[in-house]
């Protein structure tokens, strides 16, 4: 059998560790199948994509876990992290991955609350009597 590939996957608050093995295309995140994880449809193709980009939707098998942030960010992490295993499992890929943007972390953070003011940016309300 082939050696494992593990990569990390982070998107705002989630991080994601994907195990990467040879198999029949079975994804598991936390111990379940990840149509169940992830019941929205859009959430469930992104984590397909980087599969479906390298036409191998039954190739892989994938176990990860993730922790932090909500369902997309979750979803999003995911697919970094399949995208970088992939990579590492097979350095012809990365060209087509490359090309749809599956390589790029997305750096957009929740900008701190300052004092002052309501949220980051909201100002109290403002009142002239």
């Amino acid at each position: 059998m082939e050696k494992q590939k593990n990569a990390v996957g982070r998107r705002k608050e989630a991080v994601a560790r994907v195990y990467l093995t040879k198999g029949t295309g079975d994804i598991k995140v936390n111990d379940k199948e990840y149509k169940a994880y992830f019941p929205l449809i859009y959430l469930q193709n992104q984590v397909e994509l980087p599969l479906k980009t390298i036409e191998g939707t039954d190739q892989y098998d994938i176990v990860i876990n993730v922790q932090g942030g909500g369902p997309k960010g979750q979803a999003e992490a995911i697919k970094l992290g399949i995208a970088r295993a992939l990579c590492e499992a097979n350095a012809d890929f990365r060209p087509a991955l490359k090309k749809q943007g599956l390589l790029r972390r997305d750096p957009r953070v929740v900008e701190r609350k300052k004092f002052g003011k309501a949220k980051a940016r909201r100002s109290f309300q403002f009142s002239k009597r």
